[in-house]
């Protein structure tokens, strides 16, 4: 071959090789991360990584891409790189920060697994994390007034809990009621998982500090509520409507917590003798109004099936990022899904453990990851989420344990 010949290049199969995240915590400064660094919390992930992952040499990790909503204080200064650094990863691997606000992690996942396809990388760790009790959403942010005052978007588009209550408009049979009803489902799945041993293998003790009380140890979360019922739901207020449909009850509170994961060719995950959790299929990432950005999964999720030549059908498990209750209920209705269906959130989701935007993308992953185990029974899995400024996210998966791979 010539010197100016270009040489042919194949994709390469990507794997999802390990996932960990920090227990998370309630945001606020009663709240177990108040006076914790969000950089540590990555640091934390990375170094968990490292450490379950032996026979990975650090020298092999090709990127760092890790995600933040707001990029400031201490989830700012390009904090891949930063916390690669801290680490401990030599100083030859390089890193960078990135935002796609709540599917931060889910981005920083595409876009290093499209460059392992690619070849530019043979290993990356991706992940995100948001500190909401240190930058609350939209700190510092200036929005341009054009946005309003040339009516690109509604003002309600700014504030999430307003386009969840403008879901509930558009679809009213999306009632209160069956979100109150999904929200304790959720709490309930959740518990369930936690007390059978599902969740907690995968969580990163995190050392805490407060002034006033000394060292601690955060080793479960902190949001879930068990004894939830749908009698205390229907008493909550709406606070972004008088006589809503929104509370804290059925959205993702405000949380603190970060997440990471090792991602590899499968081709070197074989040659370093890593496990394979699940295999990259396709994804996807669509545009919606920003006044409705909770429906952003269904045509993200549609893309995402019709380039990878699946349908709704194939899909055996599904991982919903449960920014809102009525998000996912509207997901599932498109989809003719039943708003109790075993295959959707089986260890409950974002309203029982929280939702530390930018970082939860790879918690739907890990969990993904860790379902596949235990059901060889199921070929693929979908992970999707709604995504602030009118977008949906949507990564599908497969199961390298499916029991029919060997028939």
């Amino acid at each position: 071959m010539s010197s100016g010949e270009r040489r042919a290049r194949s994709l390469r199969e990507v794997v999802f090789v390990d996932g960990v995240r920090t227990p998370f915590g309630k945001a606020g400064p009663t709240g177990i991360y108040a006076e914790t660094r969000a950089d540590d919390l990555v640091v934390r992930c990375i170094r968990e990584l490292m450490r379950r992952n032996p026979a990975l040499p650090a020298d092999r990790v090709d990127e760092v891409a890790i995600a933040a909503t707001t990029q400031i204080g201490d989830q700012g200064l390009t904090i891949g790189r930063t916390a690669a650094l801290l680490a401990g990863l030599p100083k030859s691997v390089p890193g960078y920060a990135i935002d796609r606000m709540c599917a931060g992690a889910m981005t920083a996942v595409t876009t290093t697994a499209s460059g392992i396809a690619f070849g530019a990388y043979d290993v990356a760790i991706a992940g995100g994390v948001e500190h909401m009790g240190h930058h609350p959403m939209g700190e510092g942010v200036d929005p341009n007034p054009r946005f309003v005052s040339e009516q690109i978007v509604d003002g309600s588009a700014l504030v999430m809990g307003s386009t969840a209550e403008n879901l509930h408009d558009r679809f009213p049979h999306l009632t209160k009621e069956r979100a109150d009803a999904f929200a304790v489902a959720s709490q309930q799945r959740y518990a369930a998982a936690v007390a059978a041993g599902r969740i907690g293998p995968e969580l990163v003790p995190v050392a805490t500090r407060s002034a006033e009380q000394g060292w601690g140890l955060a080793s479960v979360d902190e949001p879930p509520r068990p004894g939830t019922t749908l009698e205390g739901l229907s008493t909550l207020r709406t606070p972004f409507r008088p006589h809503g449909h929104v509370t804290a009850g059925n959205a993702a509170g405000l949380n603190d917590g970060a997440t990471g994961c090792l991602l590899a060719a499968e081709e070197v995950a074989e040659e370093l003798g890593l496990q394979v959790g699940m295999r990259l299929v396709g994804f996807g990432f669509a545009g919606v109004e920003p006044e409705v950005m909770g429906v952003g999964p269904i045509p993200s999720t549609e893309k995402a099936l019709a380039r990878t030549g699946l349908t709704i059908s194939d899909i055996g498990l599904f991982e919903l990022n449960e920014a809102f209750a009525v998000q996912v209920l509207a997901f599932l209705d498109h989809f003719g899904i039943a708003d109790d269906d075993e295959r959707v959130n089986p260890w409950g989701g974002a309203i029982a453990v929280g939702h530390p935007l930018a970082s939860s993308g790879v918690r739907l992953m890990t969990q993904l990851s860790r379902q596949f185990a235990e059901r060889p029974d199921v070929r693929y899995g979908l992970t999707a989420m709604c995504i602030g400024i009118g977008m949906g996210g949507t990564v599908i998966w497969e199961n390298p344990n499916w029991e029919g791979a060997s028939k």
